[in-house]
């Protein structure tokens, strides 16, 4: 795969919608972002010695055209001394270095073109890279927080968490009758109270009775 169709693939691609299908979204995030990192190195590298090559182009084109510029004096100096013959040869010279200018400002052309899309693509692809990295910070705290309630749940659902509330259930039921015999005990007590109170009543009762019989005998 080229460099410019992989950097597309990488630019263009749906970060979140992988991760959704992973069965390991921080690994696979972990291999996207090692594959934006290598990419941008190869980016910058081609940007490099596409650099390399324009300043190459531009010192070939100044020679050629000294060379032209060498070719027409030598031409204007044949004819000045009579010699057509060598002035057509200087010209034809001339032409030819030309056309070899003429191909060198067309590559040239090409690789600033080259190097333009290149700094876009970088600039494109270190934004890319920097979401990515946002992704998964977030992606790892949503991990980390995912962990710390499994955990949690999973220590709730163990035997040592049933047999505590077992335990507390137990004493809970304690705790029950041990106030259900203090309200019974309590209740007995107020019905003891009350009977003592009931037999003093009835005792003054029988007494005021008596004394009244033993008046009556008295008045007879």
């Amino acid at each position: 795969m080229g460099i410019f169709s992989r950097f597309a693939d990488i630019v263009n691609s749906n970060i979140s919608s992988l991760l959704d299908k992973a069965e390991d979204p921080e690994k696979m995030i972990r291999l996207i972002i090692q594959e934006m990192e290598d990419t941008l190195v190869e980016v910058r590298t081609h940007s490099a010695r596409s650099l390399a090559d324009k300043k190459e182009l531009v010192r070939k084109i100044a020679g050629v055209e000294q060379q032209i510029s060498d070719w027409q004096n030598k031409a204007q100096l044949a004819l000045a001394k009579e010699r057509e013959d060598l002035a057509r040869s200087a010209l034809l010279e001339k032409q030819r270095v030309t056309q070899v200018l003429a191909g060198l400002r067309t590559e040239f052309t090409l690789v600033e073109e080259t190097i333009e899309k290149l700094t876009n693509e970088i600039a494109k692809l270190e934004t890319k890279i920097s979401e990515t990295r946002a992704k998964q910070q977030a992606l790892i705290i949503r991990n980390q927080s995912a962990q710390s309630r499994r955990d949690i749940q999973r220590h709730l659902h163990t035997h040592k968490t049933e047999d505590a509330m077992a335990k507390f259930d137990h004493y809970a039921r304690r705790v029950d009758e041990l106030e259900a015999e203090a309200d019974v005990y309590a209740q007995s007590n107020t019905k003891n109270l009350e009977q003592e109170f009931a037999e003093l009543q009835a005792q003054e009762e029988i007494d005021s009775e008596l004394a009244k019989l033993k008046q009556a005998l008295q008045d007879k």
